[in-house]
């Protein structure tokens, strides 16, 4: 194992949660990221402020990235799910001083109108365009690292989201 990689395994993981929001037909939403090449898009989530619950922060998450949490809480992931960041995106992300992220995910039912999404409603956006996509759709809609982490979130969460909303 290189050097590198024996630094990265000592860095801590940011704690952080994820949101799979729901609409009524059970699509999920997701987001072009303005700061990546290509098609990169991904469902909400975000760092947990010092002493914040989880529970506060996925709605915070949310509201700064979609301009709206009119959402509801359906389930929780049963553990912490991890991620690592590629060596050559370490240095750009969080200063260099995480390994990745160590988050809890949410499934969310979204009980407002689309057109309360509103992607630059607060600070300078994250997203550049949304759409709702079918469950199975997600991992091939991620960057290539997040792939695992998106497998893992659908594995979990598939039961809950059926193509038949009866």
């Amino acid at each position: 194992m290189s050097t590198t990689n024996n630094l990265t395994n000592n860095l801590p993981y940011r704690l952080g949660v994820g949101a799979m929001i729901l609409n009524n037909n059970n699509n999920v939403f997701v987001a072009k990221r303005i700061d990546t090449p290509g098609d990169a898009w991904q469902m909400p989530q975000g760092g947990i402020d010092k002493d914040e619950d989880p529970d506060v922060a996925v709605f915070r998450e949310v509201e700064e990235e979609i301009g709206t949490a009119k959402c509801e809480i359906i389930a929780k992931s049963n553990g912490w799910l991890t991620y690592d960041i590629p060596d050559d995106l370490r240095s750009k992300l969080w200063g260099g001083k995480y390994r990745g992220q160590k988050q809890k995910w949410y499934v969310m039912r979204f009980i407002g109108q689309d057109s309360e999404i509103v992607l630059d409603a607060h600070h300078a956006p994250e997203f550049s365009e949304w759409q709702w996509t079918e469950i199975n759709n997600l991992p091939n809609l991620i960057v290539p690292f997040k792939r695992e982490l998106y497998n893992k979130i659908v594995d979990e969460f598939s039961h809950i989201v059926t193509r038949d909303n009866g």
